[in-house]
């Protein structure tokens, strides 16, 4: 007997049944997602509770934005400096990577926010006291005098958290800027330089165009990722979902609703943006 088509049999009985195949999860997430939606509108503890956390919610918004901006920045250059064949350039993007890959997120959100932000400070104060000594007396003087003014106060825990983020995601974005730009014949570059264009003119026309689209899903998926890790800004005690969230809980005592609709927001969040990365990927299949 053969037991392959033993063991397909019970399978084919179940797609045969038309709901079978149908989005369950969907449907799940669709009514789980109503119901919290009533239990905000109708019941005054959820009600308070959404009302307490949406500042949190713009918050987290504004980080996960701001963050994955400078994150695609420097992903992009280290992603093209990775596929260099200058050795310097090489190991420079190569030792940021795997530097800032090999070390946990909130681990790295805690040394630059207490650590590498406070020396930048430092030298800020250190150029502006060298500047002050050399410009006394000059229109320059007083340009100076701001920078050795400048204090550790006046860089917000946000900034220091969005920063880091960014940093952090910067590596991941460069892992996958690198594969798509080596994703790309090596060809069309030979061409492109046979036409008398720069290295850059070939990237910035040819190469990047196609890498940027074959590299949009996971792109898109980091974008999530970020989101959902902004939550670890809580360490600094940014006002974002989580951390509003942990303050609702303290003030009232009440944790199951509190983080049902935190949960509930989240999913939101994630939900919305998934849709859109979906969206993106089947625009680009009927474009292609």
């Amino acid at each position: 007997m053969d037991t392959t088509s033993e063991e397909r049999r019970p399978r084919a009985i179940i797609d045969s049944i038309p709901w079978a195949r149908l989005p369950w999860w969907g449907f799940i997430l669709i009514i789980s997602g109503l119901f919290f939606a009533y239990l905000i509108l109708t019941d005054p503890n959820y009600n308070a509770t959404f009302l307490f956390l949406k500042e949190g919610v713009i918050t987290t918004i504004r980080i996960t934005f701001f963050s994955y901006i400078l994150a695609l920045i420097l992903g992009l250059i280290t992603g093209i400096a990775r596929t260099s064949k200058n050795s310097l350039i090489y190991t420079i993007s190569t030792l940021y990577v795997e530097a800032v890959r090999g070390v946990p997120m909130i681990v790295l959100i805690l040394y630059i926010a207490f650590g590498i932000v406070p020396i930048f400070i430092t030298l800020i104060n250190w150029l502006g006291a060298l500047g002050l000594s050399l410009t006394t007396g000059t229109s320059l003087e007083s340009f100076f005098i701001q920078w050795t003014e400048f204090t550790i106060r006046k860089i917000s825990m946000e900034l220091r958290g969005i920063i880091a983020l960014g940093f952090g995601y910067g590596a991941y974005e460069a892992e996958i800027f690198r594969a798509g730009i080596q994703a790309i014949g090596k060809g069309q570059i030979e061409a492109a330089r046979s036409l008398g264009m720069t290295y850059f003119q070939s990237m910035r026309f040819i190469i990047l165009p196609q890498a940027i689209r074959a590299v949009l899903p996971p792109l898109g998926n980091d974008f999530i990722s970020l989101l959902k890790d902004s939550a670890l800004l809580t360490v600094l005690a940014v006002n974002e979902l989580t951390q509003l969230g942990r303050k609702r809980r303290s003030s009232t005592f009440r944790v199951f609703e509190t983080f049902n609709v935190v949960v509930f927001l989240y999913l939101i969040l994630t939900l919305a943006l998934s849709g859109g990365v979906r969206y993106l990927e089947r625009k680009m299949k009927i474009e292609d």
